[in-house]
């Protein structure tokens, strides 16, 4: 029933922030909001490339969690800015636990969307033991079935003005491969045309994760502070299939196995449609997938934003 549907928690301030030395030249942002002593919780940003953002934080009930949210290599206020050296899934991976302990947590809930779901299945693949739950949204398996469909062919044919407007901004011999003609222009040495593909690259996606438009959210995506990490980030692990092996989360899903799960997919999700969803519901039957009828991608969707709240609420021993 959408008139009983759950919404945010109240805006939240970190109780405390810091940036941790992660080796390789990088060092990452991190904000712990919520309660000392509360149930454990990392949330992870989408993108790549995103970074985390107030709103985020209040998807906890902050009275009863402690939750950490950090910015990931190269992302939002970690340092260096951008860079692709010693930047892939795995390194994110070894950051998770080094931030796991520097909190002093044994285990704790993994909350994750989009790119952070990605992430999360591959924390909790190698780190079972340190996961007592996930909570996922917009499953994204980096399978290169899902990489044709922002890049190829699928989401081109719900948004062919859009579509047409990602292709040109590449030369047309080059249009056959655009991941990796948006890569030379995201490492052209002039700046202008940087920004220019970062801003086209963004743009693209903006339009797939809004089910209405919403013309603020795309352009803050398309043309933010943020544009040109997200962009070149994001170019990086997708030419690299976000570092995984075809197929490999799917195989490996059998390692959650004991790990309480919800994933929130909306039916309607034009980035990471419900197929990925439904694959990693047959591989591992545990969790519990929710399906929201009218559901995009953005966390803060009213159905999407109820399932999550519902699912943290929960875990948490939190009556509905």
């Amino acid at each position: 029933m959408t008139e009983n549907r759950r919404t945010l928690y109240p805006e939240i301030e970190p109780y405390d922030t810091g940036m941790l030395d992660v080796g390789d030249g990088h060092t990452i942002y991190w904000e712990r909001v919520g309660t000392p002593g509360g149930k454990p919780a990392v949330f992870l940003h989408g993108g790549p490339g995103a970074g985390c953002s107030p709103g985020q934080r209040r998807q906890f009930d902050p009275a009863l969690y402690d939750v950490l949210l950090f910015d990931q290599r190269g992302c939002g206020r970690s340092t260096p800015f951008a860079s692709l050296d010693h930047n892939t899934t795995w390194d994110i991976v070894g950051d998770m636990e080094r931030l796991r302990e520097m909190c002093g947590h044994e285990k704790w809930l993994v909350f994750g969307g989009s790119w952070g779901s990605t992430l999360a299945l591959s924390y909790a693949q190698t780190h079972p033991d340190r996961v007592t739950e996930l909570v996922l949204r917009g499953i994204f398996l980096s399978r290169q079935s899902e990489l044709d469909w922002l890049c190829s062919y699928g989401a081109s044919e719900l948004y062919p003005e859009e579509w047409d407007r990602f292709v040109d901004h590449v030369p047309k011999d080059r249009q056959d491969d655009l991941i990796e003609a948006y890569r030379d222009l995201l490492d052209d040495p002039d700046p202008e045309v940087r920004k220019a593909a970062a801003s086209a690259w963004n743009r693209w996606e903006g339009v797939t994760v809004t089910l209405l438009p919403e013309e603020d959210t795309i352009n803050n995506m398309a043309d933010g502070e943020n544009a040109v990490a997200t962009a070149r980030i994001e170019n990086h692990y997708f030419r690299n299939g976000c570092f995984l092996d075809e197929g490999q989360l799917l195989e490996n899903a059998h390692k959650l196995a004991g790990i309480p799960g919800v994933i929130v997919q909306g039916r309607h999700d034009c980035c990471t449609p419900p197929r990925s969803a439904w694959d990693l519901k047959q591989v591992w039957p545990e969790v519990e997938l929710q399906i929201v009828s009218d559901g995009g991608h953005l966390y803060t969707e009213p159905g999407i934003t109820d399932g999550l709240v519902r699912a943290s609420d929960r875990f948490a021993g939190k009556s509905a």
